[in-house]
């Protein structure tokens, strides 16, 4: 019987215990390493540690778990990361899936459920529970809905003034005036619901309008 092989990645060394605790359990499933951090966990795959499965944190002591999906994906595409989070937030649920992530589970994860998603992945599926699957849908809604109330010319004015434009020169870009631009500018933040220039530019990027 094969076995699948897997790495633990979490900055938190009695919530990786608990995991090998419970995992330790069954024949079909083998610990082959843990890591703390981003740099263990490529340092681990470096020296030639081959897991089927990574078992990680996004909130990492050095560095963001979503980014090192991406660049797992790239660099060692046999290997399959499954997040387990405490953030229920359908923005991280998006990033992970587009990342390359195969499952995402919440801490708050019983026993039968982790081993079933490690064991779902361990075939080559994606594994999403119920609600995780809903923060992924509503997320995804809300998104839509953002970038279809922006008009064209909103959209084009905010990815400008996301590049660092100043009214006047975004005016000139777009032959009009700097009251219009203001006017864009004021509806924008009227429709992604903000206040100011920082949180459109914020707004938009956790949306993907930029």
């Amino acid at each position: 019987m094969n076995k699948i092989e897997v790495i633990i990645t979490d900055d938190h060394k009695l919530f990786r215990d608990g995991l090998r605790s419970i995992l330790q359990q069954f024949d079909d499933i083998e610990i082959i390493g843990e890591a703390s951090s981003e740099i263990e966990l490529m340092r681990m795959l470096k020296e030639g540690y081959d897991p089927d499965i990574v078992l990680m944190d996004i909130s990492l002591p050095d560095g963001n778990g979503l980014d090192i999906i991406k660049q797992m994906k790239e660099e060692y595409v046999s290997i399959k990361c499954v997040v387990i989070t405490m953030h229920a937030d359908g923005q991280y649920v998006v990033k992970a899936v587009k990342n390359g992530a195969y499952g995402y589970l919440l801490k708050s994860v019983d026993q039968a459920e982790l081993v079933e998603a490690i064991k779902t992945v361990g075939l080559g599926k994606k594994y999403f529970n119920a609600e995780v699957s809903q923060l992924m849908v509503t997320d995804m809604a809300l998104q839509q809905d953002q970038e279809t109330n922006l008009s064209e010319r909103e959209l084009e004015v905010l990815r400008l003034v996301a590049q660092g434009y100043t009214t006047k020169e975004i005016a000139n870009q777009l032959y009009v005036s700097a009251r219009t631009i203001e006017t864009h500018r004021v509806n924008i933040m009227r429709k992604l619901n903000v206040q100011n220039s920082a949180e459109m530019i914020k707004k938009a990027a956790k949306c993907d309008l930029i």
